[in-house]
Order: structure tokens, then C-alpha cells, then sequence
């Protein structure tokens, strides 16, 4: 976030798949909301038995921990004392969860469509890249969608307002809400049935051009 912040240098934003309402001057929480410590051991009950090599990951304050069968995929935040049960860690609730089968044994939409059976009624499941083996989890009823459109109430404004980009199904929610969105043309099959237009891909700057035209628009 502060490489966000010194691109734009005002406003607020919101994080982890809609958990988190953050404050980008101040550098702040705002608002969080939460899985519950109850929901987190639940959910990787279901899931270790539904899916035998899955591993498990939480995100908590600024805490990040992960099983040592979880391989992460970006290095910063790794955490360098892993436990062998993610259990250990469930000590609080937490604004994001993951879980991912670190030797891809299945695909990141494979993944989500059986979490969606197992534990659909417990959590908020997504994940951001088809090429990976990782899901991402919130709190039940938690999104992108659900965020905005309750941050964009609050400032007076409705969808109608808003414009949003999106490429994978942690966006979908967004993408749907939102009067004016846009889906990447090289991003998630899918996401061009919840987007209302679509972009160009990204290594053509298609967020740019669609900006550029938008700003042509009378106010």
C-alpha cells in the first residue's frame, strides 16, 4: 500500500478482498471485518478432508503465518517459522485465510469449486490468479462488492457512480455491482460475464485507455 500511496496521495482504500476499509494517507486500519476463530477452525476441518494436501495460511494485524507444507507465493511477509498445523496460529480473527496445494494437484478453479461445496456456507471463498493452486478466505458474506457498495452509501453516492476493473474472481463481486465495469480481456474466463464492458488487456494499458475516455465525458 504505500507504493499506492505515493501514486495517488489521497483517499482511502479497500484490502483484502473486502475485509478492510484502510486509511492510505494515515496509514491505518479503518474498519475490518473478520473471520471469526470458530469459522477458521471449521473451515480447515472441512477442508483437510475434502482436499488431504491442501495447506493453510492466515493473515491477522501484521502477522502472517503459514503451515510448512504451504509454499508462498510472493516472498515479502514469508513467514520463517512455520508450524506444521495451522491450528497453532488461529489465535485471533483474521481478515484473510489462505489455501492452496502446493504441488498443484489442483487448479486454483478446481480448488474453489469444491471449498464452495465443503464450506460455502461458512466462508467467503475467491482466489485472484487460475494459475496458481490457491484460494483466498473471508469472513461469510465479505467481498470487494459488499465493501464498496456500503463505503459508496455512505459518501451519497449509488453503482451508478462508480466505475471498477477486474480480471479474476475476487473481482467478479465488483464487477457485478458496479454500473460501469470492466473486465480484463486477458484475465479469468468468467469475468467477462459479471463486467458490463471490456478492456483491453493489461500489457496495453487497457485501465489507461478506458480512463483516458471516461475523463472525455461531460461533468
Amino acid at each position: 500500500m504505500p507504493e499506492i500511496k505515493e501514486a495517488f496521495g489521497f483517499g482511502n482504500a479497500i484490502c483484502a478482498n473486502g475485509a478492510m476499509h484502510y486509511d492510505l494517507l494515515n496509514e491505518k486500519v479503518i474498519e475490518e471485518w473478520l473471520i471469526p476463530i470458530d469459522s477458521q477452525f471449521e473451515f480447515v476441518k472441512r477442508m483437510r478432508s475434502a482436499v488431504p494436501s491442501i495447506s493453510f495460511a492466515t493473515e491477522y494485524g501484521n502477522e502472517f503465518h503459514h503451515e510448512s507444507a504451504y509454499v508462498p507465493r510472493w516472498d515479502v511477509g514469508v513467514d520463517h517459522s512455520p508450524v506444521t498445523y495451522i491450528e497453532e496460529k488461529l489465535v485471533q480473527p483474521a481478515f484473510k485465510m489462505l489455501a492452496r496445494c502446493s504441488n498443484f494437484e489442483h487448479t486454483s478453479d478446481e480448488l474453489l469449486e469444491i471449498a464452495q461445496r465443503e464450506v460455502g456456507d461458512l466462508v467467503t471463498i475467491t482466489h485472484s490468479n487460475a494459475g496458481e493452486s490457491l484460494l483466498e478466505i473471508s469472513a461469510l458474506g465479505v467481498s470487494k462488492g459488499q465493501t464498496l457498495a456500503k463505503l459508496t452509501a455512505r459518501m451519497g453516492f449509488t453503482a451508478a457512480d462508480v466505475v471498477t476493473f477486474g480480471d479474476n474472481p475476487n473481482d467478479f463481486s465488483m464487477l457485478a455491482w458496479a454500473q460501469r465495469s470492466w473486465a480484463m480481456v486477458d484475465g479469468h474466463r468468467d469475468a467477462p460475464k459479471y463486467a458490463k464492458f471490456v478492456a483491453e488487456p493489461h500489457h496495453m494499458d487497457g485501465v489507461a485507455m478506458v480512463i483516458e475516455e471516461l475523463l472525455k465525458l461531460p461533468v
